[in-house]
């Protein structure tokens, strides 16, 4: 499929009419009234979400950015929490509040402070922060879980990753950067449903990657559109933004986990072979691949309290989809059926058979660290209490079947938050 957008306005008002409920947030076709001069220089492969952003900015119709006004106690508070980027009991859902929604593009502007990016690439400042935004943004508020809490979650164990010393002693400016901007965006404009669902209701972002990797193309090239719109890189080498284009790519497109066991079997392999050499870009850029996918999916490796958060949302977000599906006569996809696919049942399997194998590899490599260990006594932990949790609604059920009502204790088991 030609990635190119196309700009007629009747293919954009059909594809917007179709499936009204995933709100891509395109604008009205009156932007396109006084366009023509301009189509000529938007001559790349953006989302058509992107490709609209970027007719009002060309045509001098800049959005304002949000004037965020806190109280210097919760400024504060944010700052100290800053000070504490790099430890594991990160809590990002007080971070997001103490910063007013916007934990995404704080954390990242205290990071590449952090790290030298700033001063390295010389970036300017306020360009950086109009270009944090625009992701920010194009993340849907609406999703219980992939938001931008959950790329800023994504992001602050990235920079935990990133400062493990077998891979932090080979590290680059460049793979640094390249690492926390794939996090950031590594699911920017995520529609709340997975990719089967866009298939199967013929989704145009479906026919436009030819059900490869759909949403992580979408996610790619969204962040591609950003970066050229906000000039973020423009002062740097031709050579070298195509470079950091295609890098992008390859780390956000490992994120599908579909391709879980390719990247699992080959790390595997080097693993055995112990034939890594971190001084070889090819093989840092692998390992930022297997870092970026252990980020993506370490909620389980969370302390309990923000584990058990993030799997409520995660669950809610698949029981939506399951609700739309059966709402257009659709059939329901795996763990998206409310009444039969619990959150216990389903994070019990998401650790076994997904999170497990890899994290157990990842410690592997690091050399069984105190950040891996944690994370894997914390995954041991979850798990035990999602057991107890699974076992203790089979034995309300179990009771429900033979009386015919819930008690009033087993009405209080099934909404316990925490096991004993």
């Amino acid at each position: 499929g030609d990635a190119r957008v196309r700009g007629q306005t009747g293919v954009l008002s059909e594809r917007r009419g179709s499936y009204p409920f995933i709100d891509f947030r395109l604008l009205n076709n009156t932007t396109l009234s006084g366009e023509i001069g301009t189509k000529k220089k938007v001559k790349r492969l953006l989302s058509f979400q992107r490709y609209f952003h970027a007719s009002r900015l060309l045509r001098g119709i800049v959005p304002q950015a949000s004037l965020y006004l806190l109280d210097e106690d919760y400024l504060g508070q944010a700052r100290y929490m800053l000070s504490k980027v790099g430890m594991w009991d990160f809590d990002i859902f007080l971070f997001d509040r103490l910063t007013n929604g916007n934990s995404l593009v704080t954390l990242l502007c205290h990071l590449f402070n952090v790290h030298g990016l700033i001063h390295h690439f010389q970036l300017d400042m306020v360009t950086l922060h109009r270009f944090l935004v625009m992701v920010q943004e194009d993340y849907h508020s609406q999703n219980p879980y992939h938001n931008a809490v959950h790329a800023a979650d994504v992001t602050q164990a990235m920079h935990c990753y990133l400062r493990e010393p077998k891979l932090a002693n080979f590290l680059t400016p460049s793979d640094i950067m390249l690492g926390l901007l794939a996090a950031a965006a590594h699911d920017v404009d995520h529609p709340g449903v997975n990719q089967p669902f866009l298939i199967k209701t013929k989704h145009h972002l479906a026919s436009l990657y030819q059900n490869v990797s759909v949403l992580e193309n979408h996610h790619w090239r969204s962040t591609i559109g950003m970066l050229r719109e906000s000039r973020l890189l423009a002062h740097l080498p031709k050579e070298m933004t195509q470079d950091i284009e295609q890098q992008l790519g390859s780390l956000i497109l490992a994120t599908d986990i579909n391709r879980q066991n390719e990247f699992l079997i080959r790390l595997k392999s080097h693993l055995d072979n112990q034939d890594l050499r971190l001084e070889d870009a090819q093989d840092r850029h692998f390992m930022l691949q297997i870092a970026l996918k252990c980020a993506d999916i370490c909620n389980p490796c969370r302390l309990w309290d923000l584990s058990k958060q993030w799997s409520e949302r995660v669950c809610e977000e698949f029981y939506r989809q399951g609700d739309l599906e059966q709402k257009f006569e659709l059939e329901i996809s795996p763990l998206c059926n409310q009444q039969k696919d619990t959150i216990p049942s389903i994070q019990i399997g998401f650790m076994t058979y997904i999170v497990e194998p890899l994290f157990e590899r990842w410690a592997q490599f690091t050399g069984n660290t105190p950040l891996s260990e944690n994370m894997l006594n914390h995954l041991r932990r979850n798990k035990a209490k999602w057991r107890s949790l699974l076992h203790k609604q089979h034995s309300s059920s179990r009771s429900n079947d033979h009386s015919g009502q819930v008690t009033g204790s087993q009405e209080q088991t099934l909404n316990e938050e925490e096991t004993p």
